[in-house]
């Protein structure tokens, strides 16, 4: 009995490879399907939601891969979704895509672009299971997830999905691996409450829903690279066109007194961005007993607006944050003010703008810098608090000159400044979506030794 004890032993170790928490590795995540996989600019795919529910859950060593973009507020973001498409398609394409995108982990949802007067499940289940063939001959370690389709009101065209969704689980049962696997996209789906008008693809609320189920079914696998002490999200601010624009707030473990605050705003360009950009440092931070403020802001691609109106959302947060003090449990007069980009632009016109209160400091990543003075009238502006710089000498946005020109001027003014260079980088200094780099340990420990001085 030993022999057959020992070998499940080891099978079960080499699954759990990705489930380790001592060393999280880097997972690469493709979503291969049709168009309810690529989405469009009427309806909307679960790739991004998904992608949201893992970051924001401390799942930020998963990067998604694939050969076709979609649109989000990220700007893109990557998956293997063929509009108009079917699951013989996908077979017949794989094995060169799969090669060049070797996914550790496959979510395969296909099953629409037939009639059901072809009777086609027969063909289509031959089709899936050439897919996991292909897939586990170039690599026998990949995860392939298998859904059972969302069902459509498209009748009688989709009438045979029932049918299909019964064939495909007991497909993936034949298999007997934990490298195959099944979710259930068409348990609880009601076309009438997540799908358009066409009765097929989903809606917003579709979309998050087979995130959800994902999501449920890759966390069993996934390893985890940050842990969730507390986490809230409120209102900062309603009626701005058809969304609230909120702040998400993460808490030390152990709060006996007011504690300082970072506060963070994103990069983007004032076209696209999310508050998740800063979800590794708002862990960290807390970890270092602060509290850590991610905000979100209107920006073009969400919300048809300007700079300006950013910024008014950047104040009208930061100006919240303060109010609110009490019951937030910060220390009004220990709040760091950070940003990337944009967000560094918008942090350091707050900290110029004698209309909003003085933060204790600031933390600017690669701003840029000719476009700060633009968000405050020239009567409103003050001496700027003590701050951190940190740029790349190949930022394609603000030059080595101008940048060192920008800090000249203001410890001309008596200003605290702390500045790094890092050579070779660029704007960004790192790409927050994908792996973090040496760099980011050394942008990480320069924000750590600010903030110890800035908010002790």
């Amino acid at each position: 009995m030993k022999k057959p004890i020992l070998f499940l032993l080891t099978l079960i170790c080499s699954l759990s490879v990705m489930a380790s928490s001592s060393q999280p590795r880097h997972v690469t995540i493709m979503g291969l399907g049709d168009s309810i996989t690529e989405g469009s600019d009427h309806f909307y795919s679960y790739v991004f939601p998904l992608w949201e529910l893992l970051f924001s859950h401390g799942y930020t060593n998963c990067e998604f891969i694939g050969p076709r973009q979609g649109r989000c507020r990220l700007g893109t973001i990557p998956h293997c979704g063929f509009s108009g498409k079917n699951v013989e398609f996908l077979n017949a394409h794989i094995d060169s895509i799969y090669r060049l995108y070797p996914a550790d982990i496959v979510l395969l949802h296909a099953g629409h672009n037939h009639f059901d007067t072809e009777h086609p499940v027969p063909g289509m289940i031959a089709s899936y299971r050439s897919i996991i063939a292909k897939i586990h001959a170039i690599n026998p370690k990949a995860v392939i997830i298998m859904a059972k389709v969302i069902t459509s009101g498209k009748l009688p065209k989709y009438s045979y999905i029932p049918l299909l969704n019964e064939e495909i689980e007991k497909l993936v049962k034949s298999y007997h691996s934990d490298r195959i696997r099944l979710v259930d996209q068409s348990a609880g789906w009601d076309w009438q409450r997540y799908t358009i008008y066409d009765k097929v693809h989903p809606k917003l609320e579709g979309a998050r829903k087979m995130a959800r189920v994902w999501y449920n079914e890759l966390v069993k696998i996934l390893p985890r690279e940050l842990y969730v002490n507390h986490v809230d999200t409120v209102v900062y601010k309603s009626g701005q066109g058809q969304r609230d624009l909120t702040l998400t707030v993460y808490s030390p473990r152990v709060e006996r007194k007011p504690v300082p605050a970072v506060v963070y705003f994103f990069a983007g360009g004032w076209q696209y961005g999310s508050p998740l950009q800063f979800v590794r440092e708002c862990y960290h931070d807390t970890k270092l007993g602060y509290k850590a403020i991610s905000v979100d802001y209107r920006i073009a691609s969400l919300d048809k607006t300007t700079p300006a109106d950013a910024y008014v959302d950047v104040a009208d947060a930061y100006q919240w944050i303060v109010r609110h003090a009490d019951s937030l449990n910060i220390d009004p007069t220990r709040i760091v003010l950070a940003g990337a980009s944009a967000g560094a632009t918008m942090a350091a016109a707050a900290g110029m703008d004698s209309r909003l209160p003085m933060p204790a400091g600031l933390m600017l990543y690669y701003p840029v810098v000719k476009k700060i003075a633009a968000f405050v009238p020239e009567n409103n502006r003050r001496t700027m608090p003590p701050f951190l710089f940190l740029i790349g000498d190949k930022d394609s946005f603000t030059t080595l000159a101008d940048a060192e020109n920008f800090l000249k001027a203001q410890q001309a003014k008596g200003v605290d400044v702390t500045s790094k260079v890092f050579p070779g980088a660029g704007h960004p200094l790192f790409y927050y979506r994908l792996k973090p780099t040496a760099l980011y340990g050394q942008y990480l420990s320069a924000s750590d030794n600010f903030l110890r001085i800035a908010i002790p």
